[in-house]
């Protein structure tokens, strides 16, 4: 079953982009995750472990359709650069490298960027990737034509998704897209465990990474999170991922627009 919420067009004109941030900039992204305690978003631990393993890689080598289907649009828009976050090993990123992008690829699992990085040598393709929390983009502002995170940027709580909105929204060009997924109130997973935040649970029984904190959200809160950080919602979409029960908003946004004086809207 597919909840279609909102919809409407994404269209904007490429724009040249900078490179990444300076050492310095990632010194003190990596400061205040030290002091920002308790950390909530550490479900990379689990997937750290599970890239290390053939078995569940196996399981993650195909890109998703719905990603791979907006490839087209995105090159009759003209976008050159594109920013995979939660990279893990890579599928996304190397779709992307094949349509003939720039590709960066964000993680903070060290495991899974080397087995991306085998894959890219492998292919022939050149990803350029980065060890790092998806609250602390090591990328400069207004940088990236297209920002692509699907099925990461849920794993913490309200204010850990609140800061990768934002991180979202501060690299993106003025009008440049991103195309994200959270997890849905409809999910099968949806209060199992601890209520640890308000609608963010631990279940400490989960054999997957459950028992690492997830946030779900409905329709009208998610599209207030997306506004309040400057991304302006064209399609929030709930589609039922496998195994059934897995529902997860796939959202298309785009980023505020810059006024004459060098800021994003109100």
């Amino acid at each position: 079953m597919v909840m279609r919420v909102l919809l409407g067009d994404v269209s904007s004109q490429p724009t040249r982009v900078g490179p990444l941030m300076s050492s310095e900039f990632l010194l003190a992204s990596t400061y205040r995750s030290i002091v920002a305690e308790p950390r909530l978003d550490t479900a990379h631990q689990s997937w750290d472990r599970g890239w290390g393993q053939a078995e569940t890689r196996a399981n993650w080598t195909q890109p998703e359709q719905a990603v791979t289907e907006l490839i087209p649009a995105l090159t009759q828009r003209g976008v050159r650069r594109v920013l995979d976050v939660g990279t893990g090993i890579g599928r996304h990123a190397l779709a992307f490298a094949r349509a003939g992008f720039e590709v960066i690829a964000v993680d903070a699992s060290a495991t899974g960027l080397a087995e991306l990085r085998r894959a890219a040598d492998a292919e022939g393709l050149r990803v350029d990737t980065e060890l790092a929390a998806f609250t602390a983009l090591p990328i400069d502002d207004a940088s990236i034509d297209h920002v692509l995170a699907w099925n990461v940027l849920y794993h913490g709580d309200a204010e850990v998704v609140r800061t990768a909105f934002e991180e979202c929204a501060r690299v993106l060009r003025p009008g440049g897209t991103a195309q994200l997924t959270m997890l849905s109130k409809r999910h099968r997973a949806f209060a199992i465990g601890r209520e640890i935040r308000p609608d963010t649970f631990v279940d400490d029984a989960s054999t997957g990474d459950k028992d690492h904190p997830h946030f779900y959200v409905d329709a009208t809160t998610l599209t207030a999170m997306l506004s309040d950080a400057q991304l302006e919602a064209r399609s929030v979409i709930d589609i039922d991922q496998q195994p059934p029960g897995g529902f997860h908003w796939t959202v298309l946004v785009e980023a505020a627009p810059t006024d004459v004086g060098g800021c994003r809207g109100d």
